[in-house]
């Protein structure tokens, strides 16, 4: 890993701003594959692994379908983030939201659709994105006893001047 940090670092030449860049999707490059290779050789029901990349403010859909599609409206599903405590972001219990136990920091900005669970889409959606969303994510399928992590970068836009 050390030899190619330091091709990235050569290659992306003199300046820090770039070189820090360049570094930081190479670690996040290296974060992806290790994810997808955590995988490898599984049978699926919920989608694998994946990296989702937003800005501070957006709103994003963190993925996740049954594969092959089949209605969950019926069924339990858990979003949540193993790091916190409470750790669910949104709970689909019984054909309802079961927000009950639901992490403060996420009251108000998380969604699933009805008509997306009918098809197997158990897609979250997180509204107004904030820095502390940064993080893995659970998309936990207890029925099935299936699970797929989201790795959520969170960036934020900043504004340089030049010399």
């Amino acid at each position: 890993m050390a030899v190619l940090n330091s091709r990235i670092n050569s290659q992306c030449g003199q300046f820090t701003l770039k070189r820090h860049l360049c570094t930081l999707f190479f670690h996040h490059t290296v974060i992806l594959l290790l994810l997808t290779d955590i995988r490898t050789g599984q049978s699926e029901t919920v989608t694998p692994s994946q990296t989702i990349i937003t800005l501070v403010g957006e709103d994003v859909i963190l993925p996740c379908h049954l594969e092959p599609p089949s209605d969950a409206v019926s069924e339990t599903l858990e979003w949540g983030r193993p790091d916190l405590d409470p750790r669910f972001v949104h709970v689909w219990y019984e054909g309802q939201n079961h927000l009950v136990n639901q992490n403060p920091s996420y009251k108000g900005r998380t969604s699933l659709s009805t008509e997306k669970l009918k098809q197997g889409d158990l897609s979250l959606k997180l509204s107004r994105v904030k820095h502390s969303d940064n993080g893995r994510y659970r998309c936990f399928f207890p029925s099935e006893h299936k699970e797929s992590i989201i790795e959520l970068l969170v960036g934020k836009w900043t504004f340089f001047s030049t010399l």
